[in-house]
């Protein structure tokens, strides 16, 4: 398998905490088994957790005043696929990439999927767009696309939409991803009713050209680009539409599509309490869709998300929603901020794991709030780092991703490969 920071680097780098973290890692199994909890079960589970990483998001994101491009920002898929092969071997957590099509259409789809599969990397969802007008595009979204009064443009929404499907399936992606900014920014703008009428039966159109193992999810987001009304704004007009349009038609939380203090764990119960719950696009915010680092702002909110999760999976153990970061680098090295963030939901995922379940049950079928909270403060409170070492040290990756990749040089190798253009991002958003 092809590997772009050298191994040699790798092991040496792994050798200066190797020591360290094997007595962190014996201290802490120490520390779990006097509770009952044997830590080399959760560190298998630790090994097995995957988060996928977004095409775009190994570019340079920007605001809606201005972008600055990065050192050695890729300019096509392949450079794309780059910059995630090096995130997958020191990580050790993202082997799947999820495509944004138009922005990484391949000119030949088998030599891509042959590309990736060289650094032991494969397709997540796919990710259409009709929120952007394209050139040689004959309809214009300025008005919305699945949404939109005129049929033509509707039409032309849900034709994009299938051949991303079509893609997909030549690239070995099992699931579609469908967001769109269709809405108003005027009060009268636009017929509420209508306009969601619309929605169903152009979605359902897409759906039914899904093949039998292929998932499609509804992402919804409460502002931006309509910020007086949008289509899909919530989990429950999100619900509502995946309920009318079919089985394999699920809801997409992105934890940055909500209104401040929203209680998104509880959106994670109700989804999967209704067979809902499709999967994620991991982010942080402090006012409304930032997309900061994963675990940047409110790492406790990410633990409690994660807490409802492993809930559901100890009732269906087969649940395996789909797990994506999806996250804007404005100021730093989205290779370093993909690895952190992607450690970082690990980082919850493994916490959930020591949750004494038991314990928790019994507190709020007493209806004790103080320990019920309490039980799930000890576990988030704890320092899982050494399973999270542990894990990328025997899986091959880097003991400290981050430092790793900077000993290696490849941003300053990449920037001479790749000058920098003003004028291009790339992630494909502007």
């Amino acid at each position: 398998m092809k590997q772009l920071i050298d191994q040699n680097l790798l092991q040496e780098q792994n050798a200066k905490q190797e020591a360290a973290v094997t007595s962190d890692y014996n201290a802490l199994a120490e520390k779990l088994d006097r509770s009952g909890v044997k830590i080399d079960t959760i560190l298998e589970q630790a090994k097995q957790f995957t988060v996928a990483v977004p095409s775009w998001g190994v570019g340079t994101g920007g605001t809606r005043f201005a972008r600055f491009p990065g050192l050695g920002e890729p300019r096509n898929i392949f450079e794309k696929l780059d910059d995630c092969s090096v995130i997958q071997q020191l990580s050790q957590a993202t082997p799947a990439v999820s495509l944004h099509i138009p922005w990484d259409r391949p000119k030949d789809p088998k030599e891509l999927r042959q590309y990736a599969e060289q650094y032991g990397l494969h397709f997540d969802a796919m990710n259409s767009n009709t929120f952007q007008d394209q050139i040689g595009q004959e309809e214009s979204y300025k008005f919305g696309s699945l949404t939109h009064t005129s049929k033509a443009v509707r039409e032309q929404a849900i034709a994009h939409n299938i051949d991303v499907v079509e893609l997909g399936q030549k690239l070995g992606s099992k699931a579609l991803t469908v967001w769109v900014g269709d809405g108003s920014n005027f009060p009268g703008q636009q017929h509420f009713k209508n306009s969601f009428t619309h929605y169903l039966e152009s979605i359902k159109e897409v759906y039914n050209s899904l093949p039998d193992d292929w998932n499609m999810l509804l992402e919804h987001k409460i502002f931006e680009p309509a910020f007086y009304s949008t289509v899909i704004q919530d989990w429950g007009s999100s619900y509502l539409a995946a309920k009318e349009t079919g089985e394999r038609c699920l809801s997409l939380v992105d934890l940055g599509h909500h209104a401040p203090n929203v209680n998104i764990e509880m959106i994670v119960s109700r989804l999967a309490q209704f067979g809902k719950l499709g999967g994620f696009h991991f982010n942080d915010s402090k006012y409304g869709d930032d997309d900061l680092d994963s675990g940047s702002i409110n790492p406790y909110q990410l633990f409690l998300i994660f807490n409802e999760l492993t809930d559901i999976r100890s009732q269906d153990p087969a649940y395996s929603p789909f797990y994506m970061l999806d996250q804007s680098h404005n100021v730093t090295d989205p290779v370093e901020s993909l690895m952190y963030s992607a450690a970082e939901v690990q980082r919850a995922f493994v916490k959930s794991l020591l949750v004494d379940r038991e314990a928790l049950t019994q507190y709020q079928e007493a209806n004790d709030p103080m320990m019920a909270q309490a039980s799930l403060k000890q576990a988030y409170n704890l320092d899982v780092e050494p399973i999270l070492q542990m894990a990328r040290l025997q899986a091959g990756g880097a003991i400290d991703p981050v430092s790793c990749y900077r000993a290696s040089g490849y941003r300053a190798a990449v920037a001479k490969a790749r000058p920098a253009d003003p004028n291009k991002t790339g992630s494909g958003i502007v």
